[in-house]
C-alpha cells in the first residue's frame, strides 16, 4: 500500500489509529462511490460492516494508487 508522508503522520491520531488497512484497501478496491478533484485527486466511499455501516473516505493522489487520508465521513449521505 502507497502512501503519503501526510497520511503516515495522520495515521498516527487516536481517531484514526483504529482505521484498519484492510478497510481502506476495501474501499480503494469496491468503492460504492467516486469523486474526482479539481486537483486530480480521487475521493472513494465505502460502508464498513464492522463500523456498524460507517462510511469510510479514502482520497488517493492522481495516480489512483497512493493513499493521502481515510477517516470516517460524518457528512457522507448515501
Amino acid at each position: 500500500m502507497k502512501t503519503t508522508k501526510y497520511f503516515q503522520a495522520t495515521r498516527a491520531r487516536p481517531d484514526r489509529a483504529r482505521i484498519k488497512d484492510e478497510w481502506i484497501c476495501h474501499v480503494v478496491e469496491h468503492p460504492e462511490r467516486e469523486f474526482i478533484q479539481a486537483d486530480g485527486r480521487i475521493r472513494r466511499w465505502a460502508s464498513i460492516k464492522e463500523m456498524d455501516e460507517r462510511y469510510l473516505r479514502v482520497v488517493l493522489l492522481a495516480d489512483g494508487e497512493t493513499i493521502h487520508n481515510a477517516f470516517f465521513d460524518r457528512s457522507f449521505k448515501p
